[in-house]
């Protein structure tokens, strides 16, 4: 433990004060770098509307287009379509910082102490194993919060100017580089992260390790919700074959028996051309289209849900913790 960290008596405070404020001066260091990452992020954002915003002088257009409008070609900014790159990247960011927070709350902030016997000190100041434990889950998790809430208002304002225009593309809400960062499902990660890194250093107790089985964790279920997240909300399913337009979310395709039956495009796939696949579709009794898609009114469902559960998976994560730890010290 640090100097500071032995001139701070814990047992002059009540409740998780005293243990709070030693945190913050222990990992001061941690505080301005999140910080630093914080006010970069926002930066990056605003940067780029700045630089779209500038550029706009050479386009001619209300589209965006630099050519003459009207002639049948499109051709944007490289300020327009750089952006459109960085910005459809935002919910990956979102995660990896999730992951970070939970990788430094496994290692250095709990594990650390429980590998090395310095939270015995602690403890010896009338900070029972419980006080510590939730001075070290509150504090990053009001901390991240925060940040990730900033984060979502700012990467929102930027995601919605750019893909505002017409032409814009990758930039889809459901897009599983933007949909984390487009909502309180970045919170709840960040939550997740958290609970998850002190389950893991409260069972392993060694610090290399806890964050290498906090990183699997968290990348396991992250991975988890990127492939299943259609499944959070049921899907509308058109018949026919005029499928919906605009910014739906397409998930399965193919025809009906008459009797009901589902017949995926993808089971014909080996067929070759459009008209083949129609052919083999019928062949295998298909006599009407279909197509299940999520429209944009599904957006706030599905992040709904999903931030349900990822909070039901950190309050029990957390649990765990606490139990572990009293199992183990009383």
């Amino acid at each position: 433990m640090s100097a500071i960290g032995l001139r701070t008596p814990v047992a002059s405070a009540s409740g998780l004060q005293g243990p709070v404020r030693v945190l913050l001066r222990q990992h001061r260091r941690a505080r301005w770098a999140a910080g630093a990452l914080l006010v970069l992020g926002v930066a990056f954002v605003v940067g780029l509307r700045i630089w779209v915003a500038v550029a706009s002088s050479a386009e001619r257009c209300a589209d965006g287009d630099t050519t003459r409008c009207g002639d049948g070609s499109y051709l944007p900014t490289y300020a327009r379509t750089a952006t459109e790159n960085y910005l459809a990247s935002g919910g990956t960011a979102v995660l990896l910082l999730s992951g970070l927070i939970g990788i430094f709350v496994a290692g250095p902030l709990i594990a650390r102490e429980l590998e090395s016997g310095t939270f015995r000190l602690a403890w010896a100041q009338s900070v029972s194993p419980a006080q510590w434990l939730a001075a070290r889950l509150a504090l990053p998790a009001v901390l991240a919060s925060a940040g990730m809430t900033v984060l979502v208002l700012v990467y929102r304002w930027g995601w919605t100017g750019i893909r505002s225009n017409p032409y814009a593309s990758g930039l889809s809400w459901y897009r599983n580089g933007i949909h984390p960062a487009l909502g309180p499902t970045a919170v709840a990660y960040a939550l997740l992260a958290v609970a998850v890194g002190a389950l893991c250093a409260v069972v392993v107790r060694r610090t290399v390790l806890s964050m290498s089985l906090t990183a699997l964790v968290l990348g396991t279920v992250m991975l988890g919700f990127g492939k299943r997240r259609y499944e959070l909300w049921p899907a509308v399913r058109h018949l026919g074959r005029d499928y919906p337009t605009g910014d739906s979310w397409h998930i399965e395709s193919g025809m009906l028996t008459a009797s009901g039956k589902e017949i995926y495009w993808k089971d014909c796939f080996g067929a070759g051309s459009p008209e083949s696949f129609t052919g083999c579709l019928r062949n295998r009794g298909g006599i009407t289209n279909f197509g299940d898609y999520h429209p944009a009114s599904h957006f706030w469902p599905l992040q709904l849900v999903e931030t349900g559960i990822l909070l039901v998976l950190a309050a029990v994560a957390a649990a765990l913790a606490f139990r572990v730890l009293r199992r183990r010290h009383g």
